[in-house]
């Protein structure tokens, strides 16, 4: 008995709007349906103050960073905020031991002193238009799927044509809701973005991976960049005769004192969610997909870690690799700690339930929808070794030893070695090839490498029976003579590259094996993964359909794909497990505490340190306390970070930067009473900039509102302190 009951109340916690969170990731063209709804919570601001392809709009100041995170511009001179750990990358190759900005920080004093970053852009949506209709012209339901794919592909390529004709535009259409809706993201990508300012890991990491998915939290979780752009403003290759960009539209800082029910929207660019997966594959995900990726990082992270520890140059060349690296691994471990929390299998099996009662109610819904479900968990259960076999192969290829990048990259010049020789690119690529193996080697240390080919190989082949042999004998060779793994041999091997070397190459252990093991992915994995994938993606349409048909009343909104949404909530805390309350926010007083503890990821420099006791924090103090990160109900996942979390008035409050661990299963199944993305305050940000950094020539760009008055003039693009 008490487990239907629990199961009830979860239900009633999924689908009730009378709860402060609110699930969803809401495409911002279509803001509008939900503009009273977002009132009620608190929001001053209108429809069109959100999103307006035709007046500066907010949407005109949110960025896609890099294409994997978020950021906001904060001034008239092209600033732009983000998180630490999105710059990271950036921040660490620019790091040496001489120049210890992972250490110390770094902060630009002037634009000369601003670094650029070589790949790094930042994108501004120009709209975002439902082209579903233009899409499928011409698509006859009954054609074979090939004549189908033919005729959409035809139809895109032309709208996307008509869309960045005559323009300095690109687009790109992408598929929402399995290919029941396509829409056009018309956008701006700008290819100068210099890194401005940095806080030191003490800050931006502070917590490390004991903190990460934690809540309480307080991490000072962000790094800054200047977009520039030509002298017409318009997007430009780098340059020194480039200048900062004037945006359309900036954020103003919100620095009214915060408070519990405050609302909070988060608008940014949300990785993937699965929200429709059926109760046999959240099962499977559960009980051996995630389970075994866990344990090869693990296995990673064991040699990362110690060797991080014992060198500084160690250190520096691997730290964006071992973030990266143990931010999944962590989140994966507490989506699962969520899913069997909230009971999701049984839920699903609820949900499935009410469908098919529902697709049984009449006979043009049961011929339709009757069997998807069942076809669904049918073909996970018959087929999930591809995908298995898929998410392996990526662990161990993609995320494993890493001499086989450079191994990859060789091989394309091998595989095309006349066409590049006949075309005379061949010189080209090679100097690329051996640019990249200098970038490659910068950051690469070979005992490293070789621990992790260790343990990955021998857990690779117990995962899946591949047939693939790598004894201490071959891993010793490999890390001792081939020419993948040590600077020197590749750089001399490639700067003397000719037809003949090819043979040369195929007969280096290290090449051998990658090829072995990359043959076998390319050749068999992917494609069994791909036709799963395709054939589940086809009765997702079909699944999806039926829920917008049968359940028109219900609150509907498309997976996270990369592109811009908007979610909304409330500042709040929560109270996850029995016995447990959160509060919604933090303060340094919680950062000393931690400091107490010894941790050593809670290591703070000696004059940050002082700063803290010194209690120093003039206007950006609440009642006398500086907080440092909030929690809100904001329906949130990855690319969500570095997100604006801005306020009823639009201005911004934090960067949404992470959730708790108790959340991490949103990207199935949010759960309202549970789920809290984690925000670190604007205030905070800025008082590391001024009072700590010195950097307040940056702060002084910003506009910063004191006032709670409603104050965005989209026409005139100017803010006033009333």
């Amino acid at each position: 008995m008490f487990k239907k009951i629990s199961l009830f109340f979860i239900l009633v916690s999924l689908t009730c709007k009378t709860v402060l969170a609110e699930e969803g990731m809401l495409i911002p063209s279509v803001i509008t349906a939900f503009e009273s709804d977002m009132k009620a919570m608190g929001m001053k601001l209108s429809a069109s103050d959100i999103y307006d392809v035709n007046h500066a709009s907010i949407k005109d100041a949110i960025i896609h960073f890099g294409g994997g995170c978020t950021a906001e511009l904060v001034s008239g001179h092209g600033l732009l905020l983000t998180n630490h750990h999105c710059g990271y990358s950036q921040i660490q190759s620019h790091s040496s031991l001489e120049k210890d900005y992972l250490k110390n920080g770094f902060w630009a004093k002037n634009y000369s002193e601003e670094l650029a970053n070589p790949g790094l852009t930042a994108s501004r949506m120009v709209r975002i238009d439902d082209v579903t209709k233009a899409v499928l012209f011409g698509v006859n339901p009954t054609d074979d799927p090939t004549a189908r794919m033919t005729t959409i592909r035809k139809n895109v390529a032309q709208l996307v044509k008509d869309a960045t004709t005559g323009t300095h535009y690109e687009a790109e259409i992408k598929p929402f809701n399995y290919g029941n809706d396509y829409y056009i993201i018309v956008k701006e990508i700008f290819k100068d973005v210099r890194l401005v300012g940095t806080p030191p890991n003490s800050i931006g990491k502070f917590g490390g991976d004991t903190d990460n998915w934690v809540w309480p939290r307080h991490t000072g979780d962000f790094s800054v960049f200047r977009v520039y752009a030509g002298k017409d403003n318009k997007p430009a290759d780098y340059s020194s005769d480039n200048v900062p960009y004037t945006p359309i539209h900036y954020l103003p800082i919100s620095f009214v004192d915060r408070k519990v029910g405050d609302f909070t929207m988060v608008y940014g660019f949300p990785g993937v969610t699965e929200q429709h997966l059926v109760s046999s594959h959240i099962k499977y995900i559960v009980e051996k997909e995630r389970p075994a990726r866990i344990l090869m990082r693990e296995k990673s992270l064991s040699v990362i870690n110690a060797a991080m520890r014992s060198s500084d140059e160690v250190r520096i060349k691997y730290s964006a690799k071992q973030a990266s690296i143990a931010n999944a691994y962590k989140k994966w471990i507490g989506q699962i700690g969520g899913l069997k929390e909230l009971g999701a299998v049984d839920v699903k099996l609820q949900y499935e339930k009410n469908y098919m009662d529902m697709a049984n109610s009449k006979p043009e819904w049961k011929e339709k929808y009757g069997s998807v479900i069942a076809s669904m968990n049918k073909l996970i259960e018959e087929s999930s070794n591809a995908d298995f076999d898929y998410a392996m192969g990526v662990e161990y290829i993609y995320y494993g030893p890493e001499y086989f990048d450079l191994a990859e990259g060789l091989n394309d010049i091998m595989m095309n070695y006349e066409k590049y020789e006949t075309s005379k690119e061949l010189s080209s690529k090679l100097e690329t090839m051996i640019k990249g193996g200098e970038g490659f080697f910068k950051n690469y240390d070979a005992n490293v490498d070789k621990g992790i080919f260790a343990l990955l190989t021998d857990e690779y082949v117990k995962q899946t029976s591949k047939q693939i042999v790598a004894n201490k004998s071959l891993t010793d060779v490999i890390y001792s003579s081939s020419i993948f793994t040590n600077k020197e041999r590749f750089i001399t091997f490639v700067k003397g590259f000719t037809k003949d070397s090819i043979e040369v190459v195929l007969k280096d252990p290290g090449f051998t094996h990658w090829e072995k093991c990359f043959t076998n992915f390319q050749g068999n994995v992917i494609p069994k993964s791909r036709q799963l994938n395709t054939k589940m993606g086809d009765l997702l349409k079909i699944y999806v359909e039926g829920k917008y048909v049968m359940f028109p009343k219900e609150k509907h909104w498309a997976d996270a794909n990369s592109t811009l949404r908007i979610t909304y909530g409330k500042l709040e805390g929560s109270a996850p497990t029995d016995g447990m309350k959160y509060v919604e926010h933090t303060t340094t007083e919680g950062i000393l505490q931690k400091y107490n503890t010894g941790n050593v990821d809670f290591d703070l420099l000696p004059n940050l340190l002082e700063m803290y006791k010194k209690k120093d924090f003039g206007a950006y103090a609440q009642e006398g306390k500086l907080w440092v990160c909030f929690t809100g109900s904001n329906h949130t996942t990855g690319g969500n970070s570095g997100s604006p979390v801005l306020d009823k008035n639009g201005y911004l409050m934090g960067l949404n930067f992470d959730r708790s661990w108790e959340s991490t299963m949103s990207d199935y199944m949010f759960d309202p009473s549970r789920c809290r993305n984690i925000v670190v305050d604007i205030r905070y940000v800025l008082w590391v900039m001024d009072k700590y950094s010195g950097a307040k020539h940056l702060v002084d760009e910003m506009t910063l509102m004191k006032e709670h008055k409603f104050l965005f003039f989209k026409k005139s693009k100017e803010y006033k302190v009333l």
